[in-house]
This record gives C-alpha cells, structure tokens and sequence, in this order.
C-alpha cells in the first residue's frame, strides 16, 4: 500500500526488490482479455533488455538502445500501475513475497511512504511455489522437478529424493566401475567448463556426477570393468549368470520405491485436502493398501504362505473399498455412475499393476549393458590371439566397443531412469497443478539523467 502519489516509486522499490510476485487484474496470472505486454526493440531490432529510471524518464527524450532498454521497462511498469486498486489516495497492489523478505521489502518501501501488508492467503487461492534453487548443487536438481511440473506450494520439495532415486536407477542400468568412473570425470569437467564447447551444459554436473557414483557401485556389485574383463571381483551377482535374481531385485526394489511414493501422495492430499483428499485417492492411501495388499497377496502365493496371501488380500480388498468410494463420490448417481466407477477401479488396478513390472526394465537394460560388454571383451580377447596385428586390432575394437557402449547405454539409461521417475513415481506424489513463483524484477539505473 502506498500514496497514489508515490505509487511509481513504490513500483520502482518492487521491480528492483525482484522478490514479489504482483497479481495481475482479475487474479493471480494475467487477466483473461487483458492486453498483449509491449515488446519493444532496440535499433537493429534486437529485442531491449527492460530497464528502470529511479525517476520519471522524458518518453520524448528516448532515442538509442539505452533509452529503448527504458522503454521496456517502463512498459511493464505502466501495466502493474494499471493494476492497482485505488481507495482516494492511496493504492494497493496484491502479491506473493517470500516472508525472510518482508523486512527487507519493507524497509525500502518506507522511504517512498509505501508499506508491504501480511495478509492471510486468499480461500480457494493456492500460492505459487518457490522451490529452493540456491547454490550450484540444488539449482540443476530443482530443474530435475520443474522439467515434470510445479508441485503445489502445500505439496512436499521432492528435490533431493528425485535427485538420488534418479541416479539409484540410473545406476543400476549402467552399472560398470569403468563407465561410471567417466561419467564422474565429465561430471567434474562440466563443473570446470571445460572444454569450453561442453560450458553451455555446466549446471548439470551434479546429476551426471551423482549418475556415475551409482554407475560405479552398480559395477562393484557386477564385477564390471569395461565390461566383464575379471580385473574386479563379483561382490553381488554376475548379470548375465543370474538374470533372475537382478530381476527380482528389480522389480522389488520398484515396489519400495511405490510404496514411498504412495506414502509421499497420501501426505500431499492430507495437506491439499485434508482427511478425504488422502483416505480415499489412488494416489493415496487407498492405492496404497492396493498395492500393498497385492505385493503382499502374490509374495504369499510364491512363498507357500497362507496367512501373507490372506492378509494381502484383506489389506488390497480394504484399499478397492476406499477407491470405490472416492470414485463414486466424484460421479453421476444410478447406473451410469456405478458403470463409471467399476471402469476407473478397473483402471487403476491395471495401472498398479503394469507399473510395478515397469520397474522391470532396471534390470533388462542392466543386461543389456552387460551383454554389449561381453560381446566387445570376446572380441577383443579373441583378437588379441592373432599376432601383434591381432592385438591393435582388439585394442582398437575395445576403445571402440566401449565408446559406442558408453554413448548408447548412457543415452538410454538417461531416458529409462526419467521415464520412471516420472510416470511411475511423480504421477502418483504431483498432480503438477502448482503455480511457478515468478517474481517481478526489473534492474533500476539510478545514474540515469533523464530530462
């Protein structure tokens, strides 16, 4: 809130502040039919970089690309104007601050007589969200989230969990000591900027370090060094020699990791929805007793454990009840709506059922990279008995098999690992109908002479 009379200046502490996200008219975003923002370029035609005069510059006085940067900054700051509410003398303007900001913002506004307001959020109002994306680490990982969607601001910062689930699958489908070693020392030359054509990809570096420190204990688990060339031992199991077992912890590990992201869910409707939101979702902790209750259910059933199969049917039956409910709540009375629940229970059943063998793939690509690097070691082994002609040749096939598996298996690997965490676990945590925090910041040139 400020004097209408010093409401320029109190936009000009704002635009500089660049921490509050202004309303626009009509509500939070900009207003359905308002007009299109002025684009204004500079004298070749290159779009102006918005800037502000700490005073009222003279529009007759702007000529050149300096006074055009101007233009654009004043073009902004004439629509926020415009959006101002006005009581007599005083005008207000609605918005989103972060609270460790409100001191600072208010200190700024008293010198023009404006002051920042608390106000309680808004009923049926969500606030954008704002994830934490300070310091060279957690700035790229914040990316790794907002790239599916914007969590909503009551929802839980998947961050850090996104980050390490990421590099755990990646691991496991790339797991060689060798590669994973080389994807660390890209990782650390990313960081570096070096070289310079490889720069422009500088703020991915800690998930393609992370991916390769997975990659690396994946392949101590293996016993793969470039492929199973037996300079390490197997501390786990060989791939090839017993696919069975890694499938199985494939696809027990992507029941663990659901069950996490049912759990994650549950939290996230309690808190957009209270009790209902969480009890009765699929997404919450009625898709959760369904899972839970069929993992159980078929762990019993392979077992010979009659209780576990009981239990697991009794825990997975409780769960349809809840989901039945849920759906039902949401349809139409009488049969069409009781058709449309036995449709939508039908799918989410055959969903949590295909997504627990998707994780499958962990696996499956997990031998595909071994089976590619005992195809090249045979190769080169073979080679290397021919003569000294013979061993160029396999020195030539290894560097060669190895890059070609590397760049092929790390491409594939990359794309596996997102396509889970994505549609199988944020799917089920996100709805992504959040709203990104996007603070108002225009730079104020305060040794700008304006006329």
């Amino acid at each position: 809130m400020t004097p209408h009379s010093a409401l320029r200046a109190a936009l000009v502490c704002v635009a500089d502040a660049g921490c509050i996200d202004l309303d626009r008219a009509g509500g939070p975003g900009r207003a359905e039919g308002a007009a299109a923002p002025v684009r204004v370029r500079g004298p070749r035609g290159a779009p102006s970089q918005p800037a502000l005069s700490a005073t009222d510059p003279d529009p007759q006085a702007v000529n050149g690309t300096v006074d055009a940067d101007l233009l654009a900054g004043e073009a902004q700051l004439s629509e926020r104007f415009n959006d101002a509410v006005r009581r007599g003398s005083v005008a207000a303007l609605a918005g989103w601050c972060p609270a460790a900001e409100v001191h600072r913002v208010n200190a700024r506004l008293a010198g023009v007589g404006g002051v920042l307001v608390p106000l309680r959020a808004p009923p049926g109002v969500d606030p954008p969200t704002a994830l934490r994306a300070n310091g060279p680490v957690r700035r790229p990982l914040t990316s790794l989230v907002t790239t599916y969607g914007t969590p909503r601001y009551t929802d839980l910062d998947p961050t850090w969990a996104a980050a390490a689930l990421y590099a755990v699958m990646f691991g496991m489908m790339f797991g060689d000591v060798g590669h994973g070693a080389l994807l660390m020392l890209g990782g650390l030359a990313l960081c570096l900027r070096r070289p310079r054509f490889f720069a422009r990809w500088h703020d991915i570096w800690p998930v393609v370090v992370a991916a390769g420190a997975a990659s690396t204990g994946a392949g101590l688990a293996y016993g793969e060094f470039f492929g199973p060339t037996g300079v390490l031992p197997v501390l786990w199991l060989d791939p090839l020699r017993r696919p069975e077992r890694l499938l199985l912890t494939a696809v027990a590990v992507g029941a663990v990791l659901l069950l996490l992201a049912y759990a994650a869910g549950a939290v996230n409707r309690w808190r957009a929805g209270g009790l209902p939101g969480a009890l009765y979702s699929f997404s919450g902790v009625a898709g959760g007793a369904v899972f839970a209750g069929l993992a159980g259910a078929a762990t019993g059933l392979a077992l010979h454990l009659p209780w576990l199969l009981v239990a697991g049917a009794v825990l997975g039956a409780a769960g349809v009840a809840l989901a039945a409910v849920g759906v039902h709540t949401g349809t139409v009375r009488g049969i069409a709506g009781a058709l449309q629940t036995g449709v939508q229970l039908f799918d989410g059943l055959l969903r949590i059922a295909s997504n627990t063998v998707s994780f499958a793939r962990l696996a499956a690509f997990g031998l595909t990279h071994a089976a590619l690097g005992q195809v090249v070691w045979s190769g080169t082994v073979g080679l290397s008995h021919h003569g000294p002609v013979g061993v160029l040749g396999a020195a030539v096939l290894f560097l060669v098999g190895n890059a070609l598996i590397f760049l092929l298996e790390a491409l594939v690997a990359g794309v596996q690992a997102l396509r889970l965490e994505y549609f199988e676990l944020f799917s089920r945590v996100y709805d992504g109908l959040g709203r990104p925090f996007r603070p108002w910041h225009v730079p104020v040139r305060r040794s700008e002479v304006t006329s």
